[in-house]
């Protein structure tokens, strides 16, 4: 049972269920480097394409893969959705690379992240508060004066790492990131740098990343909007049911990693199941041909990864 915490806007039966599915998760740590790199790339491509689709980015999800994995420019859609798609996925490696050396949200920070996500897009403003007076189209508020921007954002990263240490996890990403939206300090670009920042010290503490889906848009703007008349269960509670979504994802990732793991075999045991000798199929794992892990000097596959092979050959013909 979760140690009920001093506030949570959350039923405590949903903070129990989501403990429950991160102990589980943190069972297994640390992952196979497979899993990992497969959660991590699936991860990219998926925030990035979210995050930047909420902004009114017209490349769908496959284009934005073929953009970011294979460098392809998809025709007849505008440089600005590339650039915002390649930028996204610089400002996620920096992410990752920040949470790893468990550096804390600062001004420098934030002004950095922002820079990368601008990048070839507002020049002139990337990376630098905004210096005028903004309105937000469909937001019930009008952001505060330019010349407050510093300040609140000092107090805000002061509060996330002092009195929000009283609540849930999620009820402290929720605030910040509705707080951080509000303040609004940049004349772009604020809803992607924000879904970046508000996953910082969720991400540093082992939990998946919350990442709103594009199809989810109006949902997470009503709730911000809740959250503008000091109503934030909405918000909270669509940020635990999407984090949930992802816990499942990692637990399902693990499992299938588990069980693949059980079967795969030597090379060795394994050339004797298929029409390929041993030193070949060593030979297609070197270069990358099949599946294949290595332990110590030895490399193990499936049987089921050299027939995938095998299909594919046939294909080919």
């Amino acid at each position: 049972m979760t140690k009920k915490l001093e506030k949570s806007y959350l039923d405590q039966r949903i903070i129990d269920r989501i403990e429950e599915k991160k102990e589980k998760i943190d069972e297994v740590r640390p992952f196979p480097k497979a899993v990992l790199k497969n959660l991590q790339e699936e991860m990219i491509v998926d925030w990035t394409y979210n995050s930047n689709a909420i902004e009114g980015n017209t490349l769908s999800l496959g284009e934005t893969r073929l953009v970011l994995e294979e460098g392809i420019t998809i025709h007849g859609k505008p440089l600005k959705d590339h650039l915002e798609a390649t930028n996204h996925k610089e400002a996620l490696l920096y992410l990752f690379k920040i949470i790893k050396q468990k550096k804390k949200i600062d001004q420098n920070l934030i002004k950095k992240l922002h820079q990368i996500v601008v990048k070839g897009i507002e020049k002139e403003y990337a990376g630098i508060y905004r210096t005028g007076q903004v309105r937000i189209l469909g937001a019930d508020f009008i952001p505060p004066n330019y010349i407050k921007i510093s300040k609140l954002i000092i107090e805000l990263i002061k509060w996330y790492y002092t009195e929000a240490k009283k609540m849930y996890i999620i009820d402290q990403v929720a605030i910040f990131h509705h707080r951080f939206e509000t303040i609004h300090p940049f004349f772009d670009g604020n809803g992607r740098t924000g879904r970046l920042l508000m996953n910082v010290k969720l991400m540093e503490k082992g939990y998946p990343p919350i990442i709103v889906a594009n199809n989810e848009r109006k949902k997470y703007l009503n709730a911000l909007n809740k959250a503008n008349q000091d109503d934030y269960r909405p918000l909270v509670l669509f940020f635990a049911i999407t984090l949930e979504k992802y816990l499942d994802v990692y637990l399902r990732a693990i499992a299938k990693a588990t069980r693949y793991q059980k079967e795969m075999v030597p090379l060795q045991g394994l050339s004797k199941k298929v029409p390929y000798s041993q030193e070949y199929l060593s030979l297609l794992a070197r270069q990358g041909k099949i599946h294949a892990l290595k332990k110590g000097k030895v490399w193990y596959s499936s049987k089921e990864d050299i027939e995938n092979y095998l299909n594919k050959r046939q294909k080919k013909k």
